[in-house]
C-alpha cells in the first residue's frame, strides 16, 4: 500500500461528524452582530408588467464608502420579514457582510409577498413580451443600481438549487451592471437528470414532497406559503407502494398544484420540457460565471456539468470556472465539509471553497480586490482561477486543470463476467447464452436507502450498500483486490446487453467503491456508493419517442452515470451492482409498455431480466482512467 493509500484508509477507520440538518438558506456559520452593521429596507420593485416583487435590502452602515450589490432571488422566502428582523448571516457567508456588500433578497414571482403569478421554471422564450424570470431580473438590477444609495454600479449574483436556476436565468440577456454570477447546483434540464427525473424515470419521492410543499396554488402575497404534507407515516417505502403510480399523487393534490399534474400529462421529453431546457439559451453570456455542483448531489447534480459544457460552447472565450467538491446538495455552504456520513476527506473542503474561491470570486470581480493573503489560485495581485477546480475523493486532494475532463483521462470498459468477476479484460465467453438473471417484482422493488423516510434524503448519496447486496433481484460484480490505486476523472458510462419477459423494463447501476475487509467495523467491506444512475427501457433510443422492448430479445441499453473524480485505493474493489428498482426514490416500471405514470394496478408484472456478458454480447461500465502525465 502506498503511502497516500495508507494515510486516505486510515482516515476512513473513524466516523464522520455528524452532519448539520440540510438547508440552503441559512448556511451554519461562526455568529456576527449583522444587526450593528447593517441597515435593513424592505420594498416592493415593479416589473414592467406592473407586477411588484417583494425586496428586502441590507445596506451598510457605513454610509462613506460605496459598495457592489449581491443578489439571491428565491423561491423558498426571504425572511425573516419585518423592519426589525435581521438575517443572522448575509450573503454566502458572514465574511461577505464584514467586508462590505449591499445585499438583496427578493421574492420571485408569485412567491411568498410577492405579486403575480407562480410558474414552475417558466420557459425563456427568446423575443417573446411576456415576462420570466431573465426580465424580472434584468428589471431589479435596473431598479436597484438607480434606487439603492452607496452603490457602485456593479452587481453579482449567487443561489443554489433553484435559486441558483434563477441565477442562470439572469445570465441570459443580462442587464450591463451585472459582472459577475455563481450558479450553484442550478437544475438546467428537469427531464434529463435535475430533480425529476433520470434516465426517462419519474422522481417521485422528491417530486411528491416538493410539489406538495411548495407549489402549492396561493390566494394572496404572504409570509408562509409553505406547508409539509402530513404523510400520516414515518415509512415512505410503504406510503408510495400503496400509492400506486405516480399519476395517483392528484388525488391528495386537488386542483392547487398545478405543477403535478402538468408533469403527469408530459411523461415524454416534449415541449413543455424542451422549453424548459437552459442551456440552450446560454449563448452571449460575458461576465465571469463560478459554477459550484458537488460529487454527491442527489438533487442536481447534471445540472452544474450540463452548464458548463455548454458556456465552453457557447461561449469560449468568457471566464467560466467549474467547482466541483465532495459535498452534498448545498454542502459547501455550511459545516467544514471535512465528512459525509462515515466518509472523510482529510481536510475541511467546504471552508476551502468559501475561503480561497467563493469571497475571491466576487471580491476580484466586483471590487478590484486580490485576495489579502496568498491562496492556490492567486498571484502577483490577481486572480488566477482555473477553469475546473475539481476534488478527487479517496485521493482526498484538491486538483487546478485548464479543462474538464482532463486531457489524459482514456476510457477502459471494465466488463461484466461469469461468477460475479469484474475485470478490464473482455469476456472469452462466446456462448450466446452467456447470462445472469432475476425475477424483478414490482410488488417488492429493491429500496434506494435502509432508512425509514419519507423524503429523499441525502446520505443515501454514500449509504454502504450491503443493504441490498445480497438480494436475489440485484446482481453483483466486483474485482479482485486492487494492486494498485485507480484514478478516474470524468463521465462514466454503462454499456447493458439485456432481455426481458416483458415490453419495458428499468435498469440501474451502481459503482460502488469496497473497502478491504481488515479495517474496524463498520468500515471493513464497506460498499461505498460512489455514482449510479437508471434508464427506463423504453427510452433507450429516444426520450421524445419511447419504443416497447421486444420479448426475450437482446437489447443494447446505453447511459451515463455522470462524472466523477475518484481513486480507489490499492486494496479496495470495484463493485457493479445491476438492479431494475430504485425505489421509492424513482416511480415503478410496470414492466409492460404502458403510460407508467397512469399505470393501472393490473398493468405491473413480474418479469425476468437478463444481463448478457458474452464476447458478441457484453456488459460493462466504462471508467475515465486517469494516466500520468
Amino acid at each position: 500500500m502506498t503511502s497516500r493509500s495508507m494515510r486516505v484508509a486510515a482516515a476512513a477507520f473513524g466516523f464522520a461528524l455528524a452532519l448539520p440538518s440540510f438547508t440552503v438558506r441559512a448556511p451554519a456559520q461562526a455568529p456576527w452582530d449583522v444587526k450593528a452593521h447593517y441597515v435593513k429596507r424592505e420594498v416592493s420593485i415593479p416589473m414592467r408588467d406592473g407586477v411588484k416583487l417583494f425586496t428586502i435590502i441590507y445596506s451598510p452602515r457605513n454610509a462613506t464608502d460605496r459598495y457592489p450589490i449581491l443578489i439571491t432571488r428565491t423561491a423558498y422566502g426571504i425572511g425573516p420579514y419585518g423592519a426589525d428582523a435581521y438575517r443572522t448571516v448575509l450573503g454566502p457567508n458572514n465574511e461577505f457582510a464584514k467586508d462590505g456588500y449591499i445585499f438583496v433578497y427578493q421574492d420571485t414571482r408569485g412567491k411568498f409577498k410577492s405579486e403575480g403569478e407562480f410558474v414552475h421554471h417558466v420557459p425563456y422564450v427568446k423575443g417573446s413580451s411576456k415576462p420570466n424570470e431573465s426580465t424580472d431580473t434584468w428589471d431589479t438590477i435596473d431598479w436597484l443600481v438607480k434606487n439603492v444609495a452607496n452603490n457602485t454600479g456593479r452587481v453579482g449574483q449567487w443561489g443554489i438549487s433553484w435559486d441558483g436556476w434563477e441565477v442562470s436565468q439572469g445570465m441570459i440577456g443580462a442587464h450591463p451592471a451585472l459582472k459577475a454570477s455563481s450558479p450553484q447546483a442550478p437544475p438546467q434540464d428537469q427531464f434529463l437528470g435535475d430533480d425529476y427525473h433520470s434516465g426517462g424515470a419519474y422522481q417521485m419521492m422528491y417530486g411528491f414532497n416538493w410539489m406538495s410543499t411548495n407549489a402549492r396554488a396561493r390566494v394572496a402575497p404572504n409570509e408562509r406559503d409553505t406547508e409539509r404534507f402530513d404523510y400520516g407515516t414515518p415509512d415512505g417505502y410503504r406510503f408510495f407502494l400503496e400509492l400506486g403510480s405516480a399519476a395517483n399523487a392528484l388525488k391528495y393534490f386537488a386542483d392547487d398544484v398545478p405543477t403535478y399534474a402538468d408533469h403527469m400529462a408530459h411523461g415524454t421529453y416534449d415541449e413543455y420540457w424542451q422549453a424548459r431546457n437552459v442551456p440552450k439559451d446560454l449563448a452571449g453570456v460575458d461576465h465571469p460565471v463560478l459554477i459550484v455542483a458537488a460529487w454527491f448531489d442527489a438533487q442536481d447534480f447534471y445540472g452544474p456539468f450540463r452548464m458548463y459544457r455548454a458556456m465552453k460552447e457557447k461561449n469560449p472565450a468568457n471566464k467560466t470556472t467549474l467547482v466541483v467538491g465532495p459535498w452534498l446538495h448545498g454542502g459547501w455552504s455550511r459545516g467544514d465539509g471535512a465528512a459525509l456520513g462515515r466518509i472523510e476527506f482529510g481536510s475541511k473542503t467546504a471552508e476551502h471553497y468559501r475561503t480561497n474561491v467563493e469571497l475571491p470570486f466576487f471580491n476580484f470581480y466586483l471590487k478590484d480586490q486580490a485576495p489579502a493573503k496568498p491562496t492556490p489560485y492567486s498571484s502577483g495581485g490577481r486572480l488566477n482561477l482555473p477553469d475546473a477546480i475539481v476534488f478527487e475523493t479517496g485521493g482526498n486532494t484538491w486538483h487546478g486543470y485548464p479543462q474538464w475532463p482532463p486531457r489524459n483521462a482514456q476510457p477502459r470498459n471494465l466488463y461484466l463476467q461469469a461468477g460475479g468477476n469484474l475485470s478490464f479484460t473482455a469476456p472469452a465467453d462466446r456462448s450466446e447464452q452467456a447470462a445472469d438473471e432475476y425475477v424483478s417484482d414490482p410488488a417488492k422493488p429493491v429500496p434506494y436507502t435502509a432508512e425509514i423516510t419519507t423524503t429523499e434524503g441525502h446520505l443515501f448519496m454514500v449509504e454502504d450498500q450491503r443493504f441490498v447486496w445480497n438480494r436475489p433481484d440485484v446482481l453483483v460484480y466486483q474485482t479482485p483486490p486492487l494492486t494498485e490505486d485507480l484514478t478516474i476523472a470524468g463521465p462514466i458510462d454503462v454499456g447493458l446487453t439485456v432481455s426481458t419477459t416483458g415490453t419495458d423494463g428499468d435498469w440501474v447501476a451502481k459503482v460502488i467503491d469496497v473497502y478491504p475487509g481488515n479495517l474496524p467495523a463498520p468500515m471493513g467491506h464497506f460498499q461505498m456508493l460512489l455514482a449510479a444512475d437508471i434508464l427506463r427501457a423504453k427510452f433507450r433510443n429516444s426520450m421524445s419517442t419511447p419504443e416497447p422492448m421486444t420479448p426475450n430479445q437482446p437489447t443494447k441499453l446505453a447511459f451515463t452515470l455522470g462524472d466523477k473524480y475518484h481513486t480507489f485505493l490499492k486494496g479496495h474493489r470495484v463493485m457493479v451492482q445491476i438492479q431494475s428498482s430504485w425505489f421509492p426514490m424513482f416511480d415503478r416500471n410496470p414492466q409492460t409498455f404502458v403510460d407508467v405514470y397512469h399505470a393501472k394496478p393490473a398493468d405491473y408484472v413480474r418479469a425476468t431480466h437478463k444481463v448478457f456478458r458474452s464476447a458478441s454480447q457484453p456488459s460493462f461500465v466504462t471508467l475515465p482512467v486517469l494516466h500520468a502525465q
